[in-house]
């Protein structure tokens, strides 16, 4: 955690919060935090500052706290991602949130097993605290949007095309392609399929909706690793 995030119900004042759950226990048995020292906070859809811890004791903390600092730029980028199991899931939804991306649709493919759509990491709740820890880890204060799409043809068909209109729309996908660019200076809409790739019917329909399939090379990659990749590569 390399940033206390709060929210609205941990504020007793203007200034002062209070804190009881995993964020107390962080404070005391990973930071070590004492009296009167500070940390980096931030306010959850808001700015960064510090908080001086008031007061620690084994079932509240309470800080004062100040803000004067925006978050971090996002990225220029909507990442379309084919949904992943649900362990690796959880993973890729705190790398999204810690590189920046603010606006992730997760979407069906061919390959993504139908009982992956029942998984509790779904759940809003569950994908709050995986993007809730990825911010902590990067120091921002913005969730990103998480939209949910289990149909794949009509999404493509009716609603893709706006929604990478303007934007330099790409396909990650293992193949006879081109390499994927690097510093791309504008918006883009990059899509990443599972880990064994988009079949061609879907690769086709992501070309009609205006997006060119790119590669990273010979090497298939795990869907963490290729959102890692793909992204740093891009910005």
């Amino acid at each position: 955690m390399n940033l206390l995030l709060l929210e609205e119900g941990d504020f007793v004042a203007a200034d002062r919060v209070r804190l009881r759950d995993r964020r107390l226990t962080h404070m005391r048995d990973v930071h070590r935090v004492e009296v009167n020292e500070s940390l980096r906070v931030g306010r959850l859809g808001g700015q960064m500052g510090s908080g001086r811890l008031l007061r620690l004791d084994a079932t509240e903390a309470e800080l004062q706290v100040s803000f004067d600092q925006p978050p971090p730029a996002k990225l220029p980028v909507t990442l379309l991602l084919a949904l992943p199991r649900p362990k690796m899931l959880r993973r890729v939804l705190q790398t999204v949130a810690a590189m920046g991306v603010p606006r992730l649709v997760l979407l069906n493919s061919y390959r993504v097993e139908k009982s992956f759509w029942q998984t509790p990491f779904l759940e809003p709740a569950a994908i709050r605290e995986q993007l809730i820890l990825g911010l902590e880890q990067a120091r921002d204060t913005v969730l990103p949007e998480v939209i949910i799409e289990k149909r794949f043809k009509p999404f493509v068909e009716d609603r893709l095309p706006q929604l990478a209109a303007g934007t330099c729309g790409l396909v990650g996908h293992p193949g006879d392609f081109p390499t994927c660019p690097r510093a791309v200076g504008g918006p883009v809409t990059l899509a990443i399929g599972p880990e064994g790739g988009w079949i061609p019917y879907e690769v086709e329909k992501f070309t009609a909706a205006g997006l060119q399939p790119v590669q990273l090379g010979e090497r298939i990659l795990r869907v963490e690793t290729a959102v890692s990749a793909l992204l740093a590569r891009l910005f």
